[in-house]
């Protein structure tokens, strides 16, 4: 590119701001191929005062033709609305069911099984040993007519309904009930039981219970992706919001899990770089203790709609990404680098500083700026070749 410098007949014999003649002489001019005629002397003006100007906000568009990309307006964040409360149906609480001891259901079931041999030897189809065996007299045979038929089939029924209701109920389990879509109660109770058959029975585990997840993807406050392994305790409080309320309560509380993380993760960096000023202060996600009692009071009051408990919700291990994970580690070694070189750099400047301040005071040597110079570059050399050398 050219640069040219002439004079321009333009301004010859033109006064100049203030009043004054510059005596017939033009201004001076620069011309180049890209920009348009310059005065020289404008290039070497004094700058004047700063002026204080008051901005307004401006939102610029995309320029047509030009390719650039628009402005985004930071404008404030409005008011968070609080979220949502789930709704439950009052209706749908757990309740107990009523059910019998195993005693009944044994002896229903015992005359059911008398009544069916009596009717059978009454209608003479009780095979010959059986009789024999029981020590019944042999009668004639009435015939299978309608009141034999009665008698088997009420004997058979209390037979099926004394034996068919027969239940064990395990500790750390408990039987949901429904009849015809309804929930009908929850029994709690060990042992022995009789449930009425014609009852649905869903068997929940109420225990303590803990669930160790795979390594689940999330971003921190930077955007940086992470892979989180987390550890909850829960328990299901309430069998019928548990069982009837969701379709499956551990996917539920798998997905519940998985949303409070990506709040949580979002609002703080994965690490502070070792230099930062503030690098003590700063809150990270590793400071686990605060992490998990955020995530713990999220996913409770989210899993309280479906009757679960949860006691604990913790982040087991929290690291970066595969696909990051090389490079933030060289980051980070860079950093740590970068923050002892300033150390030693440091401590060198200031022994260097209080030696030379000793011989100076006491009066052991008298330094012109020249040897102070050379003193200190000698001493800054000798003191830093000895911190490498440790």
């Amino acid at each position: 590119m050219s640069t040219t410098t002439e004079q321009s007949p333009e301004f010859e014999g033109t006064p100049e701001a203030g009043g004054r003649d510059t005596g017939g002489r033009g201004a001076r001019l620069i011309h180049n191929e890209a920009t348009t005629e310059i005065p020289v002397h404008l290039l070497f003006r004094d700058e004047p005062e700063p002026v204080s100007v008051a901005l307004a906000p401006a939102v610029v568009s995309r320029r047509r033709g030009t390719g650039e990309q628009p402005r985004v307006t930071r404008r404030p964040p409005g008011p968070v609305r609080p979220r949502p409360v789930v709704e439950v149906d009052p209706d749908l609480v757990e309740r107990p069911a009523g059910v019998l001891p195993g005693t009944v259901g044994v002896l229903a079931g015992a005359v059911g099984t008398a009544g069916c041999v009596l009717a059978s030897w009454w209608a003479g189809v009780l095979p010959p040993l059986a009789v024999d065996a029981l020590g019944l007299s042999v009668r004639m045979s009435a015939g299978l007519g309608g009141p034999q038929w009665a008698a088997l089939a009420g004997a058979g029924a209390l037979t099926l309904f004394g034996f068919g209701g027969l239940a064990r109920g395990r500790t750390g389990r408990a039987w949901v009930l429904g009849l015809f879509g309804r929930y009908r109660g929850t029994v709690r109770r060990t042992g022995l039981m009789w449930v009425n058959p014609l009852v649905l029975r869903r068997r929940i585990d109420v225990r303590l219970r803990h669930w160790r997840s795979d390594p689940m993807p999330a971003v921190d406050a930077n955007g940086v992706a992470l892979r989180v392994v987390m550890l909850v305790v829960w328990r299901v409080r309430d069998t019928a919001r548990a069982a009837l309320g969701v379709e499956d309560h551990q996917r539920y509380l798998r997905e519940c899990v998985e949303a409070a993380l990506a709040r949580v993760l979002a609002q703080l960096p994965a690490d502070v770089a070792p230099n930062s000023p503030r690098a003590a202060e700063s809150a990270t996600l590793r400071n686990t203790e605060a992490v998990g009692d955020s995530l713990t009071r999220i996913v409770a009051a989210d899993a309280a709609a479906a009757g679960l408990q949860v006691f604990s919700a913790q982040p087991l291990r929290v690291e970066y990404a595969p696909e990051v994970a090389a490079v933030m580690q060289r980051r980070r070694i860079a950093a740590l680098d970068a923050q002892h070189r300033d150390k030693v750099l440091t401590s060198v400047v200031d022994s260097v500083e209080d030696t030379v301040t000793r011989l100076t005071v006491r009066g052991l040597v008298e330094l012109d700026d020249y040897e102070r110079k050379a003193l200190v570059k000698d001493l800054t050399v000798a003191f830093y070749t000895g911190h490498g050398d440790r």
